[in-house]
């Protein structure tokens, strides 16, 4: 069938699944987080946002009036976590990763000063923590700071195992408004804050 504008309805049903399949999925974790905290701010639930990465812009052109392309930047100071906001009175903080891996998170995957961080903001009574998403297994795991510094002291390994995560973080179910009910977790463990 032929659409206006030249636009033509696909109706291969491999080209249906290649969009479908896993391998075509790739980091959808922030995306999903980002419309997740958009749908909690229109209820008006919660004002949690992305942190955007301070970065200094060294280089940029002008190929026309109305185009201005970056050619160089690079970070100026180390990013801390990815979201923060507010929820209930309550600050929030936390780092949000993926891993392709079926049997563990690499702690690799998470930076010292990002860990020092979410210390700092649980020593301060803030809420900290980490959502981690298993993509191939399509499992989002939220894991608070406390159980992570925990794993860290008692173990030798440079990955959490995923029994770890069945054992002491938090099973987030997909859902479709929102799409990642992190609060809801949040109001189980702190009895609604």
């Amino acid at each position: 069938m032929n659409y206006p504008g030249g636009i033509k309805k696909e109706n291969n049903p491999s080209s249906i699944a290649k969009t479908l399949s896993h391998k075509n999925r790739g980091m959808t974790l922030e995306a999903d987080l980002n419309i997740t905290n958009e749908y909690y701010r229109d209820i008006d639930k919660a004002y949690i946002y992305k942190k955007p990465t301070p970065i200094k812009v060294t280089k940029v052109e002008y190929p026309s009036r109305k185009d201005t392309i970056i050619k160089e930047a690079f970070f100026t100071i180390p990013s801390t976590t990815d979201y923060n906001g507010i929820y209930k009175g309550k600050y929030i903080d936390f780092e949000a990763k993926e891993t392709k891996s079926k049997t563990s998170f690499s702690l690799n995957n998470i930076h010292k000063h990002q860990i020092e961080h979410l210390k700092n903001i649980k020593r301060h009574d803030g809420i900290a923590f980490l959502i981690i998403r298993f993509t191939t297994l399509n499992k989002t795991y939220l894991l608070l700071i406390d159980n992570l510094l925990e794993f860290i002291d008692n173990n030798k390994r440079k990955s959490i195992p995923l029994e770890y995560f069945k054992e002491k973080a938090y099973l987030i179910k997909d859902s479709y408004k929102p799409r990642i009910d992190y609060l809801k977790v949040i109001d189980d463990l702190f009895g609604g804050i």
